[in-house]
């Protein structure tokens, strides 16, 4: 019996941490969630002078948060996508 996909209140906080530990003005970020299948995503939007931060050089700070959300979601028997606009 696999678990439904729901967004959970931990993955939401642990993300929004993250972008405001990593951006400079923490009130222009936005996260949105949406549940497609068994597929959650969540859609972060920053300033785009901001971008670069949350994405890192060749893109190791998004590629490494994205994998702890992939561990997350593995125990939870789901699949999150984290996309930055």
């Amino acid at each position: 019996m696999a678990a439904s996909p729901l967004p959970t209140s931990g993955t939401r906080e642990f993300i929004e941490y993250v972008a405001r530990m990593l951006v400079r003005s923490d009130d222009d970020i936005h996260l949105t969630e949406s549940v497609e299948g068994n597929v959650v995503v969540y859609t972060l939007k920053l300033p785009s002078d901001e971008v670069g931060r949350v994405i890192g050089r060749e893109g190791r700070i998004i590629r490494s948060i994205r994998s702890l959300l992939r561990a997350a979601a593995a125990r939870q028997g789901a699949r999150i996508v984290l996309e930055v606009e």
